[in-house]
């Protein structure tokens, strides 16, 4: 079975993976943003299920590249920020706060708002709102398709911005908390059997897994925000 998800689940699908393998499904995973995997499943990729924002499954399911009626609620997650294990948490308890943060750091880590994260586009917009873009962006590390965290670990960066669950388990990195509400966005994410699934039932019973009361406690201890 072949699974296209967000890399907000990479933490989460270490133990995800082998529990779903355990109920009789051997699992291909294929890893990338929000926006480059619900790309992939707009233009016909083969797979089974497809795990994003759900904004975006649902304009798949409305296209007809995911089943009608498939899709489930997986989880949701917000904005966080990491530093380098050991090293001191900026104060996130405000808007005014974290712009004295963001300043004062040598360097700011968070996803290319080109490479589709929801993250890196909504960080970008906090930037544009606190009217310090162009003095962060100017000592900003940009990329795509990685751990944040782990260029704070590195060292590379003394602040890391993601998703919560995406800083999470990173080794030589600790999360400093998440961004405060007013500088917040919550992101959900569904899965759904995808068009191209050659067995579409065993891609039901994997969304249904996905979407089950152990998946969610699961992810909750993972950093997401569920109703379990």
């Amino acid at each position: 079975m072949k699974i296209l998800s967000t890399m907000a689940l990479t933490e989460a699908w270490h133990e995800l993976k082998p529990r779903l393998e355990a109920r009789g499904a051997k699992v291909e995973l294929s890893l990338g943003t929000g926006l480059s995997i619900a790309k992939r499943a707009s233009a016909g990729e083969a797979g089974d299920v497809v795990v994003a924002p759900t904004g975006a499954v649902e304009k798949l399911e409305k296209e007809g590249s995911v089943i009608a009626g498939s899709a489930r609620l997986v989880a949701r997650s917000v904005v966080g920020v990491a530093v380098k294990k050991g090293a001191p948490k900026p104060d996130l308890s405000s808007a005014e706060s974290v712009k004295r943060a963001l300043l004062a750091a040598r360097s700011v880590a968070y996803s290319d708002p080109a490479g589709g994260g929801a993250s890196g586009i909504h960080f970008a917009s906090v930037l544009e709102r606190l009217g310090i873009a162009e003095a962060v962006n100017a000592r900003a590390i940009r990329r795509a398709g990685v751990l944040n965290a782990s260029i704070a670990a590195s060292g590379e960066a003394e602040l890391a911005i993601q998703q919560v669950p995406e800083l999470f388990g990173v080794e030589g990195s600790e999360i400093a908390g998440p961004l405060p509400p007013e500088l917040q966005q919550t992101s959900s994410f569904s899965a759904a059997v995808l068009a191209t699934s050659a067995d579409r039932d065993a891609a039901a019973k994997a969304v249904d897994f996905l979407s089950s009361p152990e998946t969610r406690r699961l992810l909750k201890v993972k950093g997401f925000e569920t109703d379990a």
